[in-house]
C-alpha cells in the first residue's frame, strides 16, 4: 500500500467513524446529558463490556506510544490525539496521530 492510499484509508474510516457516532451517539446524549451514564451503558452485557474493554486498552496503548514518541522521537501535539481518543473515539485519535507522526517525521527526512 502506498503512502497516499494509507493516508486515504485513514482518513476515511476515522471520518466514517465520526459520523457513526455523531448518528448513534450525540442525539441521546444531546437529550440526556448524563456523561457517566452514557459511558456505564458501553458496559450493559458481557459483549458490549467485551468491546468497551478493548477500546479502553486500545486508548491507554496509544497514550503509552504517544508518551514514549514525544520522549524518544520528539513527536510534538500528541496529547491532542490523545484527548480525541477519549471523545469521539481512538479511530479518530489514532489515525491523526499516524498522520501527525508521519509529518513529523517527513520533516526531519525519517
Amino acid at each position: 500500500m502506498g503512502e497516499n492510499l494509507f493516508k486515504t484509508t485513514i482518513i476515511a474510516v476515522a471520518t466514517i467513524f465520526l459520523l457513526i457516532f455523531t448518528l448513534i451517539v450525540i442525539p441521546p446524549l444531546v437529550a440526556d446529558p448524563d456523561v457517566v451514564g452514557a459511558f456505564a451503558a458501553g458496559f450493559v452485557n458481557p459483549y458490549a463490556s467485551g468491546y468497551s474493554s478493548d477500546v479502553l486498552a486500545c486508548w491507554a496503548i496509544l497514550a503509552a506510544w504517544i508518551v514514549y514518541e514525544a520522549r524518544a522521537l520528539h513527536i510534538r501535539h500528541g496529547w491532542i490525539c490523545a484527548l480525541l481518543g477519549i471523545i469521539p473515539g481512538v479511530a479518530v485519535g489514532f489515525a491523526l496521530y499516524l498522520l501527525l507522526r508521519m509529518r513529523q517525521l517527513k520533516g526531519r527526512g525519517e
